[in-house]
């Protein structure tokens, strides 16, 4: 079958997406590492997917967390003998804005494993975070359940205030004593903490201060990377900017409203902007980004 090939690659996971004039077939594939080189991570799972669904793209989108710089042309060279003739790539910061706020401007914030901030304005494109799990992600899933985690250990050690979160620490990991090394050698760490971020929104809807303390904090690092991305565009006046925030970390009621009141901080009157679609789309969008948009200086493409 001949038609597009979307991809949207997370630390979690990655989901495909294969669409033509009749139908759309979705596959997933196990998260990427970004400690290692992302574009033959990407490839396998693409193959894969073609392989298991008997598919001949003509064209791939990708977006992708952890992009430096997206190399579309080593992409489509690894995916010789798929069918494909072009392909884009991006940061999915990038895919993630054009599915949710279009040719639009405002801000969108993606929450997930990590966090990244993109704004488009009258004064250019900026990102903010998006730095990885060991120097930024701030507010991100791995952030909370990291922080969780650290709280649980502070409360073990008594250094802490007591928290339900080191009843959920031994539930998960067992010892307390020995958790911390269950998780360095584990080779999904990275998940693994990501996931302890559950325990934290259950602990604070449970009335646990300490948990109820992380995603408010959570809150007030996202609501500050998405100020500073308007401010750096030209969007801090006027009426409110569209502000999309989309992921799993805002699916938490707590976090979503602590996040919307900081906003109105500066816009009394803002209410969030609901995504047009997913990140896959948006992925699909890059392929025919036109070149009077403002986003196509930060996605690659390659054409065989």
């Amino acid at each position: 079958m001949t038609g597009l090939i979307a991809v949207d690659a997370g630390q979690t996971g990655i989901r495909l997406r294969f669409v033509d004039a009749q139908q759309s077939i979705e596959g997933a594939a196990k998260g990427i590492i970004t400690a290692r080189p992302l574009m033959p991570q990407l490839a396998r799972a693409i193959i894969d997917f073609t392989r298991q669904h008997e598919l001949c793209p003509t064209g791939v989108g990708v977006g992708c967390t952890g992009l430096v710089v997206p190399h579309a042309d080593e992409l489509l060279t690894l995916l010789d003998g798929v069918g494909a003739v072009k392909v884009a790539v991006a940061h999915n910061a990038v895919t993630n804005y054009l599915a949710a706020l279009g040719p639009h401007p405002g801000v969108l914030l993606s929450g997930d494993t990590g966090a990244v901030v993109l704004a488009v304005g009258a004064a250019g494109v900026a990102r903010v975070d998006g730095w990885g799990y060991l120097v930024g992600d701030a507010g991100s899933g791995h952030w909370i359940g990291r922080a969780g985690i650290v709280a649980a250990l502070r409360a073990y050690d008594g250094r802490g205030q007591s928290t339900v979160l080191l009843d959920r620490l031994r539930q998960r990991f067992g010892d307390p004593e020995s958790a911390y090394i269950a998780l360095q050698s584990d080779p999904d760490w990275v998940s693994q903490l990501t996931s302890f971020a559950e325990a934290v929104e259950d602990a604070a809807s449970a009335g646990d201060v300490v948990a109820g303390r992380i995603l408010d904090e959570a809150a007030a690092e996202l609501s500050e990377s998405v100020v500073t991305a308007l401010r750096r565009v030209g969007m801090m006046h006027g009426e409110p900017p569209r502000v999309c925030a989309t992921g799993a970390v805002l699916a938490s009621p707590r976090i979503r409203q602590r996040f919307l009141s900081y906003l109105r901080l500066h816009w009394p009157t803002i209410e969030l902007t609901e995504p047009l679609g997913d990140g896959v789309e948006g992925a699909l969008q890059a392929l025919s980004l036109p070149s009077t948009h403002p986003l196509l200086q930060l996605v690659s493409r390659a054409h065989a």
